[in-house]
């Protein structure tokens, strides 16, 4: 087994389930609470990479922060370096596409938040920021860290973006998906089976974390 595309993904995962905790959150009680009209275009939009395939999601991707677009040019000023092909590039595409997976458990954990709990706290002179983390958290922490397990799942099987974006370099962007189709292109079955076996092994576990924390979010 390659360990090294374990190792990897698991970084990949990690990264990507803290950055869409940092911007998922926020996006999330927004769409769960606003009555602007165009919160169904956000919300679609934050909906389209389940719609699209993954290949599809990494062609606009490198078309978009090429060399010669303008986030390309910008990002090759800051860092020196490119966003295709890249560690950097593959977890910005992964964020993209897990935004949904992430997003839409935590909108609905909010969503089903008593608004009069709300109200009252802030009634009571609690700040916006502070209601949030004090009443609304504590109370849809199921479906929050439902939302969390699932894109840390997702994105430990990325296979179609991350060939796209990253390109398949071994200790770079080679993950463990790609390394099973590595295996078997090369015939080497039993490594294939081994790594297969262990995301088998992997989705199984994070279905019945899922599934239970979905449980305890429903009315007894």
């Amino acid at each position: 087994m390659d360990w090294v595309a374990v190792g990897l993904t698991l970084k990949l995962a990690a990264l990507t389930t803290l950055v869409l905790a940092v911007i998922g959150l926020p996006l999330a009680y927004w769409l769960a609470t606003t009555r602007r009209v165009w919160r169904p275009v956000v919300d679609a939009a934050v909906a389209i990479p389940l719609l699209l395939p993954p290949t599809v999601l990494g062609f606009y991707f490198l078309i978009s922060t090429g060399p010669n677009t303008p986030i390309g040019r910008l990002y090759e000023r800051v860092f020196s370096g490119t966003l295709p092909f890249s560690f950097s590039g593959v977890l910005l595409a992964s964020v993209l596409y897990n935004l949904p997976f992430a997003v839409r458990p935590f909108a609905s954990g909010f969503a089903a938040v008593d608004r009069r709990l709300v109200e009252a706290a802030r009634c009571l002179g609690a700040s916006g920021a502070r209601t949030f983390v004090s009443v609304v958290l504590p109370l849809s922490w199921p479906s929050v860290l439902a939302g969390l397990v699932l894109a840390f799942a997702h994105t430990v099987g990325e296979f179609g973006v991350v060939l796209m974006v990253g390109g398949n370099i071994p200790g770079l962007t080679r993950t463990i998906a790609l390394a099973i189709y590595d295996d078997v292109q090369a015939f080497d079955y039993q490594a294939a089976n081994e790594a297969s076996a262990l995301l088998l092994i992997f989705a199984v576990s994070v279905l019945v974390v899922t599934y239970g924390l979905q449980r305890r979010t429903l009315p007894l």
